[in-house]
């Protein structure tokens, strides 16, 4: 990649990112805007698990349960710049210590944001537990807008979701257990349709973990969606080697002040966030979300973007 390409990219991914101007607001984030959450992303129901016969209990920051890590999850403390080349990639690590947040073991992180192509963004992270078994769920937590940060809610974006199936939740957001097919209901995104042509069918909004299908060759990530702005004509195609994508039309917004003034307001932005299924720890149905020590986490992320 050339750096007139490079910086090209970088200026149209500022565009359609959702977040703020000033570090101080970023510490002051409720939002996660653009952030890395773990140690466990998404909910733990009533912020314990049990592993190997022991309870642990999390920092219950969600009501009775425990959201993206806890009150200080990974989204909140400082990682170090571990690697740096022009044009090319940037790696963050971050050492998580044994009872950080209510969760075991020293746990050693890392994330790469790579430019591999003048449309195509790579983000990896990975994580090696230190000494005890420990669960993992790492999460990039973007908020999109293909339409511009400023350009109003998403509901006339296109979405085509590569996942038939999802697993429900109760009143507080945490998962039944059970895994449901998506046919004859608002969830069904399997062809493309507007993201609010069902919104009338739902009460919030979308903000659900789909089951996503699986590659049909081994070793090869999952196409988790296709998304299309049609006034601007922008595309993002999203691929990744986890199990499930939580996919959240920010409900929760409220007259967020962001970049350049802009006041993002519900529905302003979408987001698709890879992950393993949620309060997987609770549910032996759900892939397992433990690692062990000499085993590494590893989460891939592409992201294409196109324009008719």
């Amino acid at each position: 990649m050339n750096l007139r390409e490079d910086i090209s990219l970088l200026r149209k991914l500022d565009d359609v990112v959702l977040g703020y101007d000033l570090v101080n607001d970023y510490k002051n984030d409720t939002t996660y805007f653009g952030a890395i959450v773990g140690r466990v992303a998404n909910r733990i129901g009533g912020a314990k698990f049990i592993l190997n016969g022991v309870t642990f209990k999390t920092d219950a920051n969600d009501g009775k349960n425990t959201l993206h890590g806890g009150s200080k999850g990974f989204s909140d403390v400082i990682w170090t710049v571990k690697s740096y080349k022009k044009h090319s990639h940037v790696t963050f690590s971050y050492e998580s210590f044994d009872g950080e947040e209510g969760f075991p073991g020293n746990l050693s992180v890392s994330v790469t944001y790579m430019l591999l192509h003048k449309i195509k963004l790579a983000v990896k992270m990975m994580a090696k537990p230190l000494n005890k078994p420990t669960p993992v769920n790492l999460a990039l937590h973007t908020y999109w807008n293909l339409g511009g940060h400023n350009s109003g809610d998403i509901m006339s974006h296109t979405l085509k979701l590569f996942g038939s199936k999802i697993t429900p939740v109760d009143s507080e957001l945490i998962p039944t257990g059970e895994i449901v097919p998506v046919r004859k209901t608002p969830y069904d995104f399997r062809r493309p349709r507007e993201i609010g042509s069902k919104f009338d069918q739902l009460p919030h909004g979308y903000d659900i973990n789909y089951v996503l299908h699986k590659s049909r060759r081994s070793r090869h990530l999952r196409k988790v969606a296709v998304v299309v702005e049609s006034k601007c004509g922008r595309k993002m195609e999203l691929w990744t080697n986890m199990p499930g994508v939580q996919f959240y039309t920010s409900n929760m917004l409220k007259n967020e002040k962001g970049k350049n003034g802009t006041v993002y307001r519900k529905h302003a932005g979408f987001c698709l966030e890879t992950q393993g299924f949620p309060d997987a720890v609770n549910h032996p149905n759900f892939p397992s979300q433990i690692v062990k020590p000499r085993g590494i986490y590893k989460h891939f992320i592409v992201y294409r973007f196109t324009a008719h």
